[in-house]
């Protein structure tokens, strides 16, 4: 029974990352499952019968939970953390004196995105010399939640910081991290939400004009679906996150008042997205009418050109800081390139890459402290799924290539992970390899069902073949079966998700093409954690019903979970 277990919760782990990886290998159980149709399209009725028909040919273990001992104190930031290196630089500069800048991603990435770039070159080029020494700077793109991370928990910390907006800098401030602004704009930029012309025009029909206030009003009311991104880890998300508070409360985000406002309007949010692309991907496809995003990618992406611009909150001027006490001749290089920076050149260089556009726009003045930032995320974490909890089944791969590390990794991860669960939601595990087991039935995450998460995870062994589609199909059953019961015991519209993580491909039971219009029918997100592979299938599978596949190894798995359990649970 022992292996069973094992081998169940490790097939589900093998599901959550690389579920959809075959690339089309199928060892078919029954002769009727070449005949499914991929292009179909199902009814949720439909699909639970198609469900329902299939689940005869699969075999199920169901593993005796185990209770173990779980950590209440919290991880340590700093060991959650992958190794800088897993966020290379951009620019490497070559001088005796040489300063590393943390930059936001739309500055400092590739392409369009790649202005800081290109200012960091022509400087290190131009000889700059501070007391005979040749200076030089070094650019690592790295989006500005995940920076702070690295600053505040001391891990590392570079010389210059430049986020998307001020509000990161607040909150480094607020940790006892020395922060000094030397400008506060090198490249002008805006929040803004898209709004589709047709949404546009029933808002301006409706309320006269349209912003903020009107569109946070009109998600409330139901009449829009409105999408954003992860406040923890994204700008734009966490400046609309504390607009959306500022509508409720102006007074103070943090009310009781506010609170009660945000979780009406959180209530029609379809979801928060883990990425920009999740998000894009979902209003192409007509899941969202209003979305996020700053104007100098909405200026790069000339296929949004159909939605308006709606510019909201604090500007994202890209403020530049200084961190720690710098030398003398440190300080020196960072005031130099922060002028270069500000140079007609660079500044002409700047719009060419979608800056400096909408300067009449004028930022909002909240007067916000760090510790009020933070206090905000922790209340979006806290408040955002009340009253709509959600119920998720984790699919783990248990198959024999996770044998050893990587099975432990994935064990370690899960556990680690699992601490930013909300409690009020619903949990069950489910592994596979050449058969599925059920590890561990869904309940509540109270301290109880933790705890046996935990032992249901830590007694996963690796062995067998990978049946990732034969798991997902389980695992749906699992959500449908308690979705049912738990809304009819309490009452609340329950947020059915699935999670597969694998690190293989799959070549027994179903395949993809068997189970994605059943997956589309029963509407249920199947997120992915692709685990040491090429995304494949698996990013087929997420795509289905607006989910988001991640790629991650040993060293960021625990770390992309955290954020996409902050995004969703």
């Amino acid at each position: 029974m022992a292996n069973k277990k094992n081998a169940g919760f490790l097939a589900v782990v093998a599901v959550l990352m690389v579920g959809g990886i075959a690339g089309g290998i199928l060892l078919s159980r029954g002769s009727s499952e070449e005949k499914d149709d991929p292009n179909a399209h199902y009814s949720y009725e439909e699909a639970e019968k198609q469900l329902d028909k299939k689940l005869k040919n699969i075999k199920v273990t169901t593993v005796s939970p185990r209770k173990a001992t779980i950590e209440i104190a919290g991880n340590n930031l700093a060991e959650e953390l992958p190794d800088i290196s897993k966020y290379p630089l951009s620019v490497t500069g070559r001088g005796s004196i040489n300063l590393e800048i943390f930059s936001s991603t739309e500055k400092s990435s590739s392409g369009t995105d790649g202005w800081l770039n290109e200012i960091a070159e022509d400087f290190n080029r131009s000889g700059y010399t501070v007391d005979g020494k040749s200076a030089s700077v070094s650019v690592r793109p790295i989006a500005s939640g995940a920076a702070i991370d690295y600053i505040i928990s001391g891990k590392y910390i570079p010389e210059l910081y430049t986020p998307s907006n001020e509000l990161w800098g607040e909150m480094v401030a607020s940790q006892g991290v020395k922060t000094t602004m030397l400008k506060d704009r090198i490249a002008g930029n805006t929040a803004g939400i898209l709004v589709s012309r047709d949404t546009y025009k029933k808002l301006e029909d409706k309320y006269g004009k349209v912003d903020i206030s009107t569109i946070v009003t009109a998600t409330v009311e139901s009449e829009i679906a409105m999408g954003y991104t992860n406040p923890y880890a994204s700008s734009t998300g966490l400046n609309f996150l504390v607009s959306a508070l500022e509508e409720f409360d102006s007074n103070d985000i943090l009310s009781k008042s506010a609170t009660q406002q945000f979780q009406s309007f959180q209530k029609n949010v379809p979801f928060v997205a883990y990425t920009t692309l999740q998000m894009r991907d979902a209003a192409k496809n007509g899941v969202l009418d209003a979305f996020i995003m700053e104007y100098q990618g909405y200026y790069n992406a000339t296929e949004l050109r159909d939605y308006e611009f709606i510019p909201f909150g604090v500007r994202h001027d890209s403020p530049m800081y200084a961190l720690g006490s710098l030398s003398s001749e440190e300080t020196e290089v960072a005031k130099a390139f922060t002028d270069f920076c500000l140079t007609a050149e660079s500044q002409k260089k700047a719009k060419q890459y979608g800056f400096n556009y909408l300067d009449d726009y004028k930022s909002e003045s909240w007067n916000l402290t760090g510790n009020q930032l933070e206090s905000a995320q922790k209340l979006w974490k806290t408040e955002k799924d009340s009253g709509s909890p959600v119920m998720a089944v984790f699919v783990a791969d248990v198959s024999g290539s996770m044998g050893g590390a990587p099975l432990q990794n994935l064990q370690n991860s899960l556990i680690n992970a699992s601490q930013y669960i909300n409690a009020t939601n619903y949990i069950g595990l489910v592994s596979y390899s050449s058969d599925v087991s059920i590890n561990l039935p869904i309940g509540k995450f109270d301290i109880n069902q933790r705890s046996y998460f935990t032992g249901a995870v830590q007694d996963l062994s690796a062995s067998g073949n990978t049946c990732t589609y034969d798991a997902v199909l389980v695992g749906l059953d699992m959500l449908r079966e308690e979705q049912k019961k738990v809304e009819e015991e309490t009452g609340q519209k329950v947020k059915p998700l699935l999670f597969v993580l694998s690190d293989g491909q799959t070549n027994e039971g179903n395949s993809l093409n068997n189970i994605k219009p059943i997956v589309e029918g029963m509407q249920i997100p199947c997120y992915s954690i692709c685990y040491n592979e090429t995304l494949g299938e698996l990013e087929t599978l997420s795509g289905i019903n607006e989910a988001a596949c991640i790629k991650a190894d040993t060293d960021t798995v625990v770390y992309n979970l955290k954020s996409l359990f902050n995004a969703q649970m």
